[in-house]
């Protein structure tokens, strides 16, 4: 069903949203990957004009809140090479498997990211995108497919499945025409898509598919993953990832800023969890005993794994209450599904196979 509302009020770097709590601007970050240079500017732009407490989202970007200068920080985030586009800025949404080139998976999906991210920039016609429709690229693993992206690819053996709302459509795709047939689709679809915002809210998939051929496998779905790699994780180069969740995705600046000092790339995940990744073992291990009396937590078992929230009041208006003090405070109760605490009926944040807890006061 399509939405009735007509404004996207979904925020970017330059088109900010006005919540309870001030401005918000929320940088994207193509396939979750983010420098230490990168994320220092970050850090420094909250730290001098917002709030300390910065996020991390369910598409693997990074949110500040409470911006009381929305020129620095928009000129801080350029700086970065956060914002290779003013048009597009709100559009560059891609989700991609977050150890991908670096443990398991059918290949390495990161050139394809990159690809993508010039694609989208690239045709005009997606500046007018809705700021919620993203691109999903899956290297086989199964993790980024079940989050349902309204266009997305799955690698296969040799060539790629295309996917839309999650669902295998029977297009197979040559890596070389992988972004070529996303960038149409998600034009297409800007073209045809009248009140709707996203690619399951549309009736006629067909017409979205014009020009692509099916062929097998269509209608199959990948079920859902609500974890995220975690811990000590060794890469197919013999590296070290570590894989470090962050309760209820917020960490402080100052977080940030070690994180930053250690000099390693990093992914933010779909899962709002982060990765530290091309450590040598020495380096990994200095980094555990650096950043787990700090809050980021290593360990698999650890129940933050098992809850997320919205941000609830008081920093948003919407809310009935404050989500993430409800989410701690029941942190210790075993559901045996991914918790998503909500403060309205909108559940911001969810996924795919959670079990949605609204908050009422």
């Amino acid at each position: 069903m399509a939405r009735l509302r007509d404004v996207d009020a979904c925020p970017g770097a330059l088109t900010l949203h006005r919540a309870a709590d001030g401005p918000l601007a929320r940088i994207r970050l193509a396939g979750g990957m983010i420098s230490a240079p990168q994320l220092a500017a970050l850090a420094h732009a909250a730290a001098q004009f917002g709030s300390p407490a910065m996020e991390l989202t369910s598409r693997g970007n990074i949110q500040i809140r409470g911006i009381r200068d929305e020129a620095a920080v928009a000129d801080a985030v350029a700086q970065a090479g956060l914002l290779p586009s003013a048009t597009h800025e709100k559009v560059r949404n891609i989700v991609a498997s977050p150890l991908s080139g670096r443990r398991g998976g059918r290949g390495d999906v990161r050139p394809l990211v990159a690809a993508l991210d010039g694609a989208i920039q690239a045709e005009p016609m997606l500046a007018t995108l809705p700021g919620r429709f993203w691109f999903g690229v899956d290297d086989g693993r199964g993790d980024v497919s079940g989050l349902a992206a309204d266009v997305g690819v799955h690698l296969l053996d040799e060539r790629a499945a295309l996917l839309l709302a999650g669902r295998d459509t029977g297009v197979r795709l040559g890596p070389a025409d992988a972004v070529a047939a996303m960038v149409a689709v998600a034009a297409q679809f800007g073209l045809v898509r009248g009140n709707a915002w996203r690619i399951k809210e549309f009736d006629n998939l067909d017409l979205l598919l014009d020009g692509l051929e099916a062929s097998a496998g269509a209608g199959k779905r990948w079920p859902p993953v609500s974890r995220p790699p975690m811990g000590w994780l060794t890469q197919d180069d013999g590296r070290v990832t570590l894989g470090a969740a962050v309760p209820l995705g917020v960490f402080d600046a100052a977080v940030a800023e070690v994180l930053a000092a250690i000099g390693a790339p990093m992914v933010i995940t779909p899962w709002r969890s982060l990765l530290i990744c091309d450590l040598d073992e020495q380096a990994a291990d200095a980094s555990l005993r650096l950043l787990a009396p700090l809050g980021l937590v290593f360990d698999e078992k650890s129940p933050w794994l098992d809850v997320s929230a919205c941000t609830g009041s008081p920093g948003c208006a919407h809310s009935a209450g404050d989500v993430r003090a409800r989410a701690a405070r029941e942190l210790a109760v075993s559901a045996g599904i991914h918790r998503h605490y909500v403060g309205c009926e909108r559940a911001c944040g969810s996924r795919p196979g959670d079990k949605i807890l609204r908050v009422s006061e």
